[in-house]
């Protein structure tokens, strides 16, 4: 075969998680990269993001297990309680035992300890891999190798583009046309607390799940513990605003949540600072390259946090993709058929999964503590939790056939 289907020089837009997990595995598999970042510094707001052993297992392949034990926590369980009692229930826990079911663990980080780890294993391969200041204006597919055209004019050639730019990714656009987002009439609160502020009963390193009607909130450890994540879930109409930078007030949150059980006070009060975030949804696409150009992570299957699996989705799609430009050296169309053949039909189901979640958090059979026991038994009883969240555990990046 002749040498125009091979890929040698890799350009990536976009140092997110996926970005990075993508520039480490395809370096590690001896590929030129250089990543392309808009952002003058690299930095990721104050968010948790939880990894189940899907994801983990991708750091460990990556030589990153330092960072599970520097910077994550791992919960010791999985609680359901009720929006107004407070009501606890414990639920089967896939995560309790997911070293020695799944072999990796499930581990809880602040986004800015994850990103820190990645971003240190690329500049350890590569110290000048990772551009910054470099804003992709669109992508130039009409030569014979394609081109990222910066903000500034100048022209980045490479072998492959990966658009790894997130939803509003500017590298998705002469794939899939303009973005059709629509807002899913959700929004939500973020916001990290130092777990030492907060009561002793509310200090137990476990993922809880607190359910009601129209809203729900996702509480779990972060940094060994020392930190606790907070996200609040709100249906309404009131802010559509998509960005992960938007600051709102204690006193609107406090609002949101009112009548909720004091605990859930308690946990918006003691947050410095409370993002703001519109939930908008977009169908998966179901090709995500053109030519020598492709993409991975929310670039091409943003997906709503109710699975919580978007992180780890991103960090499968870096992985695998080089796996699959490893495996197929002289086609790049062959390389992106096997990526696409192993990653679309997965991420589809997270991202439809993930929007069968809001119902079930927010069942108007919540309201009540009567209705919400009989309901919460139903619907997190032993089996129904296997069937949602195993196949999302057990699935193992460098096996799946590219």
């Amino acid at each position: 075969m002749s040498n125009e289907g091979q890929v040698k020089h890799v350009v990536v837009v976009g140092a997110g998680l996926g970005g990075l997990t993508a520039a480490l595995a395809l370096m590690r598999h001896g590929f030129e990269v250089t990543v392309l970042e808009q952002a003058p510094a690299l930095g990721e707001v104050g968010a948790g993001v939880q990894l189940s052993a899907n994801a983990t297992r991708v750091l460990s392949l990556l030589g990153l297990d330092d960072a599970v034990e520097e910077f994550g926590s791992e919960p010791v369980g999985k609680v359901i309680r009720h929006w107004g009692t407070g009501q606890t229930w414990e639920v089967a826990d896939l995560a309790g035992d997911s070293r020695e079911k799944y072999g990796h663990p499930f581990c809880c980080f602040h986004r800015a300890d994850l990103h820190k780890a990645l971003e240190r294993g690329v500049r350890r391969m590569g110290p000048s891999v990772i551009r910054l200041d470099s804003r992709c204006e669109s992508i130039d597919s009409s030569g014979a190798r394609p081109a990222v055209i910066l903000q500034t004019g100048e022209r980045v050639e490479c072998d492959l583009v990966v658009g790894a730019d997130g939803v509003h990714s500017r590298v998705r656009t002469p794939i899939a046309g303009p973005d059709k987002a629509k807002f899913s009439g959700l929004y939500a609160w973020r916001g990290v607390i130092p777990t030492e502020r907060l009561p002793e009963h509310l200090r137990a390193p476990v993922g809880a799940n607190w359910v009601g009607p129209g809203r729900h909130v996702v509480q779990y450890p972060l940094r060994r513990g020392e930190l606790t994540n907070f996200v609040g879930i709100v249906e309404g109409q009131g802010w559509q605003l998509e960005s992960w930078t938007q600051k709102g007030s204690v006193e609107d949150c406090l609002k949101d949540f009112e009548g909720w059980h004091e605990e859930v006070q308690s946990m918006i009060r003691a947050i410095d600072t409370h993002y703001k975030w519109a939930f908008m949804v977009r169908e998966p696409l179901e090709a995500w390259s053109s030519g020598r150009v492709t993409l991975l992570g929310d670039s091409a299957h943003p997906t709503l946090p109710f699975l919580a699996q978007g992180a780890a989705m991103a960090l499968e799609d870096g992985y695998v993709l080089a796996r699959a430009l490893a495996a197929h050296k002289d086609s790049v169309s062959d390389a992106l058929a096997g990526y696409e053949a192993a990653r679309v039909q997965r991420t589809s189901a997270i991202v439809r999964g993930s929007n069968d979640n809001i119902a079930r958090f927010h069942n108007p059979a919540l309201a009540d503590a009567v209705g919400a026991a009989k309901y919460i038994d139903e619907q997190w009883s032993p089996e129904k939790v296997r069937q949602r969240y195993q196949w999302l555990f057990e699935y193992n990046v460098d096996e799946v056939p590219v």
